[in-house]
């Protein structure tokens, strides 16, 4: 029903960094825990960072230290500041939020991925060259 919109994508070389930016005209995400997953070709989706209603903040073990999640006032843009940037972070970026009915926690999105009723963007491409 609700489609967001990532921004922020582009080419950078190892170690650059990009920000990666999501929301929708007049949306407000009421998520309990809102975030973001990617995928690389020939791979499955993957969750990334996530960040909850009061701003707890959940990492992949392969972004912790360069990677940080934020979330705008009012809640209507999510953000992802992406430093030290690596190869191995090819892949298209997607922001998630899962319906509020499903009471959906970071823990659980970056375990066992997103509910079927969850809310999504088309994606942003993120390419790091070697």
């Amino acid at each position: 029903q609700v489609e967001l919109v990532e921004s922020g994508g582009g080419s950078v070389q190892a170690g650059g960094s990009l920000r990666l930016s999501c929301g929708a005209p007049g949306y407000t995400f009421s998520s309990v825990c809102i975030g973001w997953f990617r995928q690389a070709a020939g791979k499955e989706r993957e969750g990334v960072a996530f960040i909850d209603e009061r701003g707890s903040a959940t990492y992949a073990d392969s972004v912790k230290g360069r990677f940080t999640i934020a979330q705008g006032s009012g809640r209507q843009t999510l953000y992802l500041k992406m430093s030290n940037l690596k190869p191995e972070d090819t892949a298209i970026y997607y922001c998630a939020a899962p319906a509020r009915s499903l009471w959906t926690a970071c823990d659980d999105l970056l375990r066992r991925g997103p509910p079927d009723q969850t809310y999504w963007g088309q994606g942003t491409q993120v390419t790091v060259s070697s």
